[in-house]
């Protein structure tokens, strides 16, 4: 059975940063509506992919990981921990949600909370920022080597030291992985996660702490960039809103803020959680 997420106030930006300053889970969005999937009925100019990326990328790119019921997508439960909502989720939706998960999941969630029932567990709620690329000086890094499914256990084992934000098993299958080694061990990664079209997620960037302070998460960034770009993406990321010191970082690196984010944990009812 696959293991659950951890939703925590954990972000990539720790790691970019090489500091130990807490953040928000990366990648969670906000409680704005979500209208990836509907057409312009009103005459209104189609939405803007990172408007509620989950859902993008699960109706484009992602397609292939895409479980459905009704009207709500998510990821394979060892994939991402992310469910994608439609615009205005009513008391339908919800049990679509609960059905599709099962009893006593942890998941992120985009789109509205609207009709949110009352026995639903709000784990984390949280505001935080996405920035895209701006004129990031993206570039290879010599010492990046690319991870793949052997490399999985270090990554996990990384990602329980440094808490980035959810990392699952399968994870690695979203896209490219970059790791650098010293000694032979992991100690620093960053990827790619969420893809609406023409647009790719930079996440799961994280070091060591005893690597920390090397500028070793930056230059994974500007490589995941560099790889995003080659390909005719554009990339872009989240992080804490409370985490100025990443926010300038990033800033720094050719990233522009776009919009604000509040980043979302939920339980589903059952599973033998709450009262």
């Amino acid at each position: 059975m696959p293991q659950q997420p951890v939703l925590t106030a954990d972000s990539a930006a720790d790691s970019a940063t090489d500091s130990a300053t807490g953040s928000a889970t990366d990648g969670a969005e906000d409680g704005t509506p979500d209208s990836a999937d509907t057409s312009a009925e009103d005459g209104s100019a189609p939405p803007h992919p990172l408007d509620n990326p989950v859902r993008a990328a699960l109706l484009g790119p992602h397609a292939h990981f895409a479980e459905r019921r009704g009207d709500v997508l998510r990821y394979p439960a060892d994939v991402s921990p992310f469910v994608a909502l439609p615009d205005r989720p009513d008391r339908e939706t919800w049990r679509n949600v609960a059905a599709l998960c099962g009893p006593g999941t942890v998941l992120g969630a985009t789109g509205s909370l609207s009709a949110l029932p009352a026995d639903w567990e709000v784990l984390m709620q949280a505001p935080g920022v996405q920035l895209v690329d701006d004129g990031v000086q993206a570039a290879p890094d010599e010492e990046a080597v690319r991870l793949g499914p052997a490399d999985v256990p270090e990554m996990l084992a990384l990602v329980e030291h440094a808490r980035p934000g959810p990392f699952l098993p399968r994870t690695v299958e979203l896209g490219g992985y970059l790791g650098i080694r010293r000694g032979g061990a992991l100690v620093a990664m960053a990827g790619e996660r969420l893809r609406p079209p023409g647009w790719t997620e930079i996440s799961a960037v994280c070091t060591a702490e005893s690597h920390r302070g090397q500028g070793l998460g930056s230059r994974l960034v500007l490589a995941v960039a560099a790889g995003i770009r080659e390909r005719g993406d554009t990339p872009f990321l989240h992080t804490s809103a409370g985490n100025a010191t990443a926010i300038r970082l990033y800033e720094s690196l050719g990233f522009r803020l776009r919009r604000k984010v509040t980043f979302l944990g939920l339980r589903v009812p059952g599973g033998g959680h709450g009262a």
